[in-house]
């Protein structure tokens, strides 16, 4: 069962960055041992894996089974029911990585298999699907997007330098690297100060992408420079502040009010229907989601000293009791290390 069901894990990973707000999704059709056919979720809104798959295998479908990482979703949406698909096409047992989160779905694609008389196994390799898929399950499950944070730093630990300047800390192997990180969330974000200081683009540019993430600004007084490139109005731009602001945006540039806090932030992206947000600084917004909710955080390290007092945390903890991540991958990207961090809870989770 796992060595399909690790292929189909495989095949979902191909859509990613073109499938948001749906799941990443694989699908296997075996008969035996003999693979039939197999298909993804290539882009939102598209046919579904299971239906590729089943297109793929045409006739040698009948009698075998489907390994799909995802339960299939069993309600007309942009595509017809995947359960009917499969019933249709004689599969004769479904191996199913976890059920969908999505309230719609859960437990009910499972179970209208069952009803046709089709042999249902749920749960192999969980544990890897809800990882691949865990910005869609923390959306449907915690009712919120799922929340990384991207730090460049100097090796002595520094956002900017001396003046302020935090281009370029990174090689350009790391800012490529940065960009794919940007493709694959629904949404970017950074402070006022990022904006008044870099006057950032906050778009996928280094790499392809058929969707630009919403670009996410943050103000608390309001105060923020009205002709910053960010507020162009070619890419969706949302400004969230509590103060009122005095600008004359061009169309595709949205102003909301919000309470001021994390929780406001990410009630107004939840509402949007925004599964996953990467936050890009500065200083000032890393230290409030740090103390809030952060699932994830993608630190880039380059081997350079800056000097200066410019670090991403804003408080000053005691070594006894400090905030505390788990390294789970380190990997180098050109010149630079790029560390993946998650909180001790997750590792928990995951190793039980």
């Amino acid at each position: 069962m796992e060595r399909f069901m690790r292929m189909a894990l495989k095949m979902a990973e191909l859509g990613r960055g073109y499938v948001s707000p749906n799941p990443l999704v694989g699908a296997v059709i075996a008969q035996g041992e003999r693979i039939v056919g197999v298909g993804y979720h290539r882009r939102y809104g598209d046919k579904h894996a299971e239906v590729r798959a089943l297109e793929d295998a045409g006739e040698s479908a009948r009698g075998g089974t489907m390994y799909v990482t995802l339960e299939p979703h069993n309600f007309h949406g942009h595509q017809p029911p995947c359960t009917e698909a499969i019933i249709r096409a004689g599969i004769k047992k479904v191996i199913v990585g976890e059920l969908d989160p999505n309230p719609k779905v859960k437990g009910r694609g499972v179970r209208r298999l069952k009803e046709a008389g089709i042999e249902v196994v749920v749960g192999v390799l969980r544990e890897e699907v809800r990882k691949q898929n865990e910005s869609f399950f923390t959306f449907h499950e915690k009712g919120r997007p799922f929340v990384a944070l991207k730090m460049a730093l100097s090796a002595d630990g520094r956002l900017a330098d001396t003046h302020g300047h935090s281009r370029w800390i990174t090689g350009p192997e790391a800012r490529r690297k940065v960009h794919i990180l940007r493709s694959y969330h629904d949404a970017i974000l950074v402070g006022a100060g990022t904006v008044r200081a870099d006057d950032p683009l906050l778009t996928v540019r280094l790499v392809f992408t058929e969707r630009q993430p919403l670009r996410v600004v943050v103000s608390r007084s309001g105060k923020i420079p009205c002709n910053a490139r960010i507020f162009s109005g070619d890419v969706p731009t949302l400004l969230l502040s509590v103060g009122n602001v005095p600008c004359d945006f061009p169309e595709g540039v949205e102003v909301e009010r919000f309470s001021g806090d994390v929780w406001g932030i990410l009630k107004a992206l939840y509402r949007r229907g925004i599964t996953s947000l990467l936050v890009e600084g500065g200083g000032e917004i890393f230290t409030v989601f740090l103390e809030s909710v952060v699932d994830r955080i993608y630190l880039f390290m380059a081997p350079k000293f800056l000097g200066g007092k410019s670090g991403p945390f804003k408080k000053i903890l005691p070594v006894s009791s400090p905030m505390e991540f788990l390294v789970e991958d380190v990997e180098k990207v050109g010149e630079d290390v790029l560390i993946h961090l998650v909180p001790p809870s997750k590792m928990e989770r995951e190793s039980t």
